[in-house]
């Protein structure tokens, strides 16, 4: 069944996008390639990233109300919980669209990795037909090297810090900044989860895209810097125009 689903709705449909895109692109570029496939498969998951986005604005303005919950009832911790969630229902606002998000992409990122370097047995230049879609033609040409000077199989430390950049200066705009603990303040898991959660998405995934995507290959980095700038350009939108 799992198999089923992996090539049903993850790798068979990435890996047809992308030898899709190494017939039409000039040259067979690869990496050219991986952009125009991490711009179809964003564009796919457009509904689900706007909900994210809009939902890390909608935390940043509620923040002052959801404060004064936690002050009002700092003793009273089942009340504080409910009476936050009724915020979060009111506003419409599901505080887990942005995990939603991130846990869709991985096995989208495994199927875009197993495309180039396996291609379901058949790595890259060569093309397994035996997965191609009927209406998806066999490329003449596979070029590996990106723009002419980069083998799109191997490591790329520019990439990967081009990645790990574009992945910090988006949570650094996404995400809400974490207040420090008062000295006063009573000790308190839950908030101190929250804030632990704040500052491993705004300082430690950056760290975490960066290592990926130098340890994995080029073809990743290329996915995570085209997915992170077309995020910065959606966070755009939506902080002009809600």
């Amino acid at each position: 069944m799992w198999s089923t689903i992996w090539h049903l709705f993850f790798f068979d449909p990435i890996y047809n996008i992308l030898v899709y895109f190494i017939d039409v692109v000039p040259g067979g570029d690869v990496g050219l390639s991986i952009i125009l496939t991490t711009i179809v498969v964003k564009v796919f998951l457009l509904p689900l990233s706007l909900k994210a986005a809009r939902t890390q604005k909608i935390m940043k303005e509620l923040d002052p109300k959801l404060k004064e919950i936690k002050e009002r009832l700092k003793d009273k911790r089942e009340e504080q919980a409910r009476e936050m969630m009724e915020v979060y229902r009111d506003a419409g606002l599901n505080p887990f669209a942005s995990v939603i998000l991130l846990f869709v992409q991985i096995p989208i990122i495994i199927a875009l990795y197993f495309s180039v370097a396996r291609g379901g047995g058949v790595p890259l230049p060569e093309i397994n037909t035996a997965v191609l879609y009927a209406f998806v033609p066999t490329p003449e040409t596979v070029n590996m090297i990106f723009l002419g000077f980069m083998d799109i199989t191997q490591k790329s430390l520019p990439l990967a810090l081009l990645a790990g950049i574009t992945q910090f200066i988006h949570a650094q705009l996404s995400i809400p900044k974490p207040e420090p603990r008062k000295k006063d303040e009573v000790l308190d898991m839950k908030a101190d989860f929250a804030r632990s959660m704040q500052l491993q998405m705004r300082y430690m995934m950056p760290l975490i895209i960066f290592m990926v995507a130098y340890t994995i290959s080029a073809a990743i980095a290329i996915y995570f810097t085209i997915s992170n700038l077309m995020a910065l350009v959606q966070e755009y939108l939506v902080r002009r125009h809600r």
